[in-house]
């Protein structure tokens, strides 16, 4: 049994997993922690039974599309930093920061939840944020693109501000301004 647990899935059963995943973002995020798993498993186009072979629990779904989430943002870092500029690709991953930090705060009771339960949802996020982060103000300083007295702490405290008081969907283009505004005063300055 052991075994099988560790086994990789079949690429179809992978992406099963992957658009049941994206599909509760998507509801959790628009409709709230209420949204049937009936309704998550249509939505993803696939049977009830492949959404609970995969997550038997709510509880199991949350803190997976939470781990999912914390895991797509931090792998978009080198992605964006090989198609784009570094300040760019910096200014692309703040709002996809902000996506996740959305989809985080309507969740945010169900991680409670889980953690309540002795399950450490967040488990190295932080950590993978920070790298993420790191990576992204290396680039930038390397090509004298920001201010090189800024570090990555003082950048996640101002991401961590600006979601906090602008994390709601219908609070878009505030958080946006502000993070333009933050980025504005993180660049070199001649």
């Amino acid at each position: 049994m052991a075994e099988e647990a560790q086994r990789p899935l079949r690429a179809d059963a992978r992406r099963n997993r992957e658009k049941i995943l994206a599909a509760a973002v998507r509801l959790f995020t628009t409709e709230g922690l209420d949204t049937h798993l009936e309704r998550i498993a249509k939505e993803a186009g696939v049977g009830s039974a492949t959404l609970y072979r995969n997550f038997p629990t709510r509880e199991a779904l949350v803190e997976a599309v939470y781990r999912n989430e914390v895991a797509r943002l931090c792998d978009a870092a080198p992605t964006l930093l090989a198609a784009q500029p570094p300040f760019e690709a910096l200014r692309a991953w703040t709002r996809l920061f902000l996506d996740y930090v959305t989809a985080k705060y309507g969740m945010i009771d169900a991680l409670r939840d889980v953690a309540a339960t002795g399950h450490n949802p967040y488990g190295h996020s932080r950590e993978m944020i920070h790298a993420a982060l790191s990576a992204l103000m290396d680039a930038c300083a390397a090509a004298g693109a920001i201010r090189t007295d800024i570090g990555p702490g003082d950048i996640a405290a101002a991401l961590e501000g600006i979601a906090l008081t602008s994390a709601g969907p219908e609070q878009r283009q505030r958080a946006e301004r502000l993070l333009d505004l933050t980025l504005d005063g993180l660049k070199a300055r001649p």
